[in-house]
Formats: structure tokens, C-alpha cells, sequence
């Protein structure tokens, strides 16, 4: 199989299984966490403060905040959770934040999760995640490139040749086709809000649990944010159940 074809092969299982790396990046950090702290307490990166723990969610909140802004400006059935169907694309998304970077979703991820693996306080851990993240989806976007391309052909690669895939440029920047919608964001993006919180908490609940050797739940920051962050993706479950956040081709 020549390497352009295997890349691709590649990728297009990469891009339907890519719902399973927050699974694999989870379960490692959190070994890694668990070791750093029963097994290596002396080490320098325990030393950082607690506080530390606010900027790394700031990080995936960033990281949130890029993926929001992403679906909320987009139509229908394009940059959506197609992992079933394949990939979808009725229309090339290039104004907005596609017109600054080609592949803003996987960039906000790449925030969320840069985040979540700096809670392990261990150098070498965020550097084989940013290592692994590089190998895993360049090969996702080479499949999905590929597939725009052969769709949309001369008016994909104009946009591609002034658009860089992962790095953001403003140079060209257009505005965004489609209104923010409040609706689709909150549709699409209901998840991540508690995904964020719920580890951060797991993460702070482990770590007293070590350090006090004792299995006590303390009433915190990280405590209070999953609990509320828990009950608005309830509630917008239910109303994505009844239509409530339904839009004409959005």
C-alpha cells in the first residue's frame, strides 16, 4: 500500500474511533497522577502550588471556548459528531474561525486535553501527550483533507493554500457566514462543560485521598463546579430531547 493511501486508511479509522482518546489520555494521566503522588512526592513538579490547578482549567476552558465559538457558526451537518456516518460535509466552512485556522475543533481539543494532562504535574507525561496528539490526528486531518478535497476540489485547496491546518493566522481572516447560534452550541457542545469539571474534580478528590490517606469528600471549588456543571447538562439534555435547541439548518 503506498504511503498517501495507507496515511488515509489510517486516518479514516483514527476518525472513527477518535471519541476514544480522551478515554486513553484519561485513564494514563490519572496513573500517572496517582503515581506521581503516592510513589514520587519529592519530585520538582509536585512542588507547584495549588493554584496552578486554576490556570490548567483555564486551559481546557480555552480550549471549550475555541470549540463553541467553532459549532456555533457553522450550518448543518458540517464540523458535527459524525464518528457512525463517516465524514459530512454539505458545505466548506472558510469564513469566520475556519478562516484563520483549517482545523479549529481539534485545536480546541488539543487545549481541553493539554489541560487536563498538566494536572498530572509531570513534564515528561505533557510532553508525550503533545507527541502523541501530533501523531494521532495529523493522520485524522490528512483523512479528512483528503475527503474535502475530492469533494469540493479548486475552492478547498485556494482555502487551504492561505489557511494553516493548526497553527492560527489572522492574515486573512473573513467573517463569520452564519450568526452565532446559542442554540447549536449549547446542543453540540453540552458535554464538554461537565467533562471539564468532572475530571478536575476527580483529579483534586484523588489527590486529598492519597495526601490524607483517607477517603474524605471535601466541599470545594472542584466539588461545587461538577455539581453544577452536572445538573446544566441535565437540564440541556432534556431540553435537546424535547426540540427545545433545535434550529432551521444549524
Amino acid at each position: 500500500m503506498a504511503l498517501q493511501e495507507e496515511l488515509k486508511t489510517q486516518g479514516d479509522f483514527l476518525f472513527k474511533n477518535r471519541s476514544y482518546l480522551p478515554l486513553i489520555i484519561l485513564v494514563i494521566g490519572l496513573l500517572v497522577f496517582i503515581y506521581q503522588k503516592h510513589y514520587n512526592s519529592e519530585a520538582i513538579d509536585n512542588w507547584l502550588p495549588e493554584f496552578f490547578d486554576y490556570i490548567w482549567l483555564g486551559i481546557s476552558l480555552f480550549g471549550l471556548y475555541i470549540r463553541v465559538v467553532t459549532v456555533a457558526h457553522t450550518p448543518k451537518n458540517t464540523s458535527g459528531r459524525n464518528t457512525t456516518e463517516g465524514q459530512i460535509a454539505e458545505e466548506l466552512n472558510t469564513t469566520g474561525i475556519y478562516s484563520i485556522v483549517r482545523h479549529p475543533l481539534y485545536l480546541g481539543n488539543f487545549f481541553m486535553w493539554l489541560g487536563v494532562a498538566m494536572l498530572t504535574n509531570n513534564t515528561w507525561f505533557v510532553i508525550t501527550f503533545v507527541l502523541f496528539y501530533a501523531f494521532y490526528y495529523e493522520r485524522i486531518m490528512y483523512a479528512e483533507e483528503s475527503f474535502l478535497r475530492q469533494k469540493f476540489g479548486n475552492i478547498y485547496l485556494d482555502w487551504a493554500k492561505k489557511t494553516p491546518a493548526f497553527m492560527p493566522s489572522f492574515k486573512y481572516y473573513q467573517k463569520a457566514k452564519y450568526p452565532f447560534s446559542i442554540k447549536k452550541a449549547l446542543k453540540k457542545e453540552k458535554n464538554g462543560l461537565a467533562a471539564v469539571f468532572l475530571i478536575f474534580w476527580v483529579f483534586s478528590f484523588i489527590g486529598e485521598m492519597i495526601k490524607l490517606q483517607a477517603i474524605k469528600f471535601e466541599y470545594d471549588f472542584w466539588f461545587y463546579g461538577a455539581l453544577a456543571s452536572s445538573i446544566i447538562y441535565i437540564v440541556l439534555k432534556i431540553m435537546k430531547k424535547q426540540k427545545l435547541l433545535d434550529e432551521i439548518n444549524r
